[in-house]
């Protein structure tokens, strides 16, 4: 079964309502697999469930992300495709410093071409396996200026497997190839047979790897039913392809397909709007969301002279919105980029609007958090080299050639197979590290002295036993806390999320699966652990569109609604990518619940703020021609003479109000 389900149709109530039908039906909940983006959706649903039945089903059900059932699935029966139970995941970050290390051992990047960097590589190699397509295609479609360094990228993919298979660790890919690998093997009709019925939330958010998986899956007796939406697919550069929700009629032949129509979010003038835009795709399931909810207040175009107008308008709409009492966090300001709101916040901030902003840099890309745990994996799996490479460089004067020879000189290199306790040698890089420190120069000795102090705080259990993880975390930040202070600007926050990952590490039982759990199903930010991020008693959301799927406000407003920006000129290369670009806008468009505005300036400066500065005159986003733009009330803002020009740049309420000296203010100013 397929179900498309439009944007705030109730998605989530219909897979939970489907939970609990099933089991109301006598299926045991053991047998149902829900496949979900993150555990916490999962959680929700099996809750909600839960309460629909009067069951217990949280505990049973197999409930979370791709990734975790791998993960669950691959220690099981992972031997099947030769992986070891006791393998240890490397998060995606960690994943590109192990390819930069390889890159490094092989020589690549030292010439005089330029080569691709580890981020770089690490995405070329993401995108190779899970769109399970050649090397080749990918670089000359999607990484063109690296298709001559073809027999490089090769070189470093092939060792880079070979060293992850030496250290027993799986990276993210790693978790779905076994996985698809695994259901190949005469174990993967025993994993099949698991489950009697596979439900799948955000379907056109899976790639072509996930899609083969369920295929293998549903190879047994398993019913499978997939929920999505496909005009909210945005996320090809994960290697998502909205092929697979368009074609899964093709792929299941007999599929019944289900629309959920009626939107229970928005008003009926901001869905006629939102309609408009995505019936303009040229591929798409069918659908026109509908609403109860009607209005006399339709969306709003915004036109302004340029981006300091856009910021000043934004700002003055959320104060406005705020006097007829919406709360500052019933609004919402999207944007296609991170950086699209540098001018904004500027002038939030000069009027007292605190703001929080979401997309950009995830909780574990934080430095100090990576820096707790690699300190963490260096104890769990002490043959981790990317661990131990970047903690010994944490060290004050110690780079990273003295850091390989101190990795070689330890053992690193050299598989541990016992798997058992420090008796048996797993422990042996760590033992070497306390009884046989290594040389070191001399800025770097108070760091080595304190490394080794809360390495060995932290391997002193009683009887083998494993401390518990919080108390690790607290003696491993006596050797962070000089270099967090070093290091790192703003030193005393970092050491609050410090303290704050003590207290999540408090729910797991123990350090692998603290390590497993933060790793497969991260926070998005620290805000998710240490609260609200501000004292003040409210403040606005600023937020990518990437980051805002999901979510709904009372007042959401769009900026940058500008050919170059949606789409972005870089996401112009093919069909496909204009047609993403689309779906962004709707998504957008589609998160507002009372009142949504969208705002478009007319040029953009080349130089930020400057008076005098060339700029360039731009285009409403194409993606609202004529006929959708005439569902928007529009609005000029330079030529209202009740809102001020920022900047005191030339507008047409200082002229005469005509566009004859409109223009002549542009040309001569």
């Amino acid at each position: 079964m397929l179900v498309v389900a439009g944007a705030g149709s109730g998605k989530t109530l219909t897979l939970a309502c489907r939970v609990a039908h099933l089991v109301s039906d006598g299926i045991r909940p053991e047998r149902i697999l829900l496949l979900t983006f993150s555990r916490r959706a999962a959680r929700e649903m099996l809750g909600r469930a839960e309460r629909l039945t009067g069951q217990s089903v949280s505990g049973k059900v197999w409930g979370g992300t791709f990734h975790v059932v791998g993960n669950r699935l691959l220690r099981a029966y992972g031997r099947a495709v030769d992986v070891q139970p006791d393998f240890t995941v490397l998060d995606q970050a960690d994943g590109a410093d192990l390819m930069n290390l390889v890159r490094c051992e092989l020589g690549l990047g030292t010439g005089e071409r330029r080569f691709p960097r580890k981020e770089t590589l690490a995405a070329i190699y993401s995108r190779t396996v899970n769109a399970a397509e050649k090397l080749g295609a990918v670089l000359e479609r999607s990484f063109p200026w690296c298709a001559e360094e073809i027999k490089g990228i090769r070189a470093i993919f092939a060792a880079y497997t070979e060293r992850k298979r030496a250290q027993n660790v799986l990276d993210y890919d790693d978790l779905l190839l076994f996985w698809n690998a695994l259901m190949a093997t005469r174990q993967g009709e025993r994993v099949g047979g698991l489950f009697d019925h596979i439900l799948v939330d955000e379907y056109q958010d899976t790639n072509s790897l996930q899609a083969s998986i369920l295929s293998a899956m549903a190879k047994g007796a398993a019913e499978i039913m997939v929920v999505g939406d496909d005009a909210q697919a945005i996320y090809s550069f994960r290697s998502a392809t909205v092929r697979n929700i368009l074609e899964f009629p093709e792929t299941f032949p007999g599929a019944h397909v289900v629309r959920l129509e009626q939107n229970y979010r928005a008003t009926s003038p901001i869905l006629e709007a939102s309609n408009a835009v995505i019936a303009l795709a040229p591929r798409r399931h069918e659908k026109t969301l509908w609403s109860d909810r009607s209005s006399h207040r339709r969306p709003v175009l915004v036109t302004c002279l340029d981006e300091a107008q856009q910021s000043d308008e934004v700002c003055r709409a959320i104060l406005e919105h705020r006097e007829q009492g919406i709360a500052l966090k019933a609004q919402a300001v999207l944007f296609r980029a991170a950086h699209h709101s540098d001018l904004l916040e500027i002038e939030l901030a000069r009027r007292n609007i605190p703001f929080v902003k979401y997309g950009g840099l995830k909780f574990l890309e934080a430095a100090h958090v990576k820096d707790v745990l690699a300190l963490l994996r260096v104890l769990e799996h002490p043959h981790d080299e990317v661990s131990w490479f970047r903690l010994l460089q944490l060290l004050e004067g110690l780079g990273p050639s003295v850091a390989r020879a101190i990795i070689d000189g330890l053992g690193v290199r050299g598989r541990a197979v016992d798997g058992g306790s420090p008796s048996t040698g797993v422990l042996t890089p760590i033992r070497r590290l306390l009884d046989d420190p290594p040389a070191v120069p001399q800025a770097a000795r108070a760091g080595m002295n304190r490394l080794r102090a809360s390495l060995s705080a932290c391997v002193a259990g009683s009887e083998g036993a494993e401390i518990p993880v919080p108390a690790q975390i607290e003696r491993l930040r006596g050797f962070l806390e000089p270099e967090v202070q070093r290091l790192y600007r703003s030193p005393a926050s970092r050491l609050r999320d410090i303290e704050q990952l003590e207290a999540l590490a408090s729910g797991s039982a123990s350090r692998g699966r603290f390590l497993a759990d933060l790793t497969l199903d991260p926070p998005s930010s620290t805000g998710d652990l240490a609260g609200p991020p501000l004292l003040d008693e409210d403040y606005v959301i600023l937020s990518t569109i990437h980051s805002a799927k999901g979510c709904e406000w009372d007042v959401v407003h769009v900026i940058h609604a500008a050919d170059g920006v949606i789409p972005s000129d870089l996401a112009t290369g093919s069909a496909e990518e204009v047609e993403e670009e689309r779906r962004l806008l709707y998504v957008a468009m589609t998160r507002a619940k009372d009142a949504l505005a969208v705002y478009f300036p007319l040029r953009y400066y080349r130089r930020p703020r400057g008076r005098e500065d060339p700029h360039a005159f731009a285009q409403l986003t194409r993606f609202i021609p004529n006929a959708v733009r005439a569902l928007f009330e529009e609005r000029c803002a330079y030529l209202d003479e009740q809102a001020p020009v920022p900047g005191d740049r030339v507008g047409a309420a200082e002229q005469s109000g005509t566009v004859d000296a409109f223009l002549a203010g542009l040309w001569n100013g």
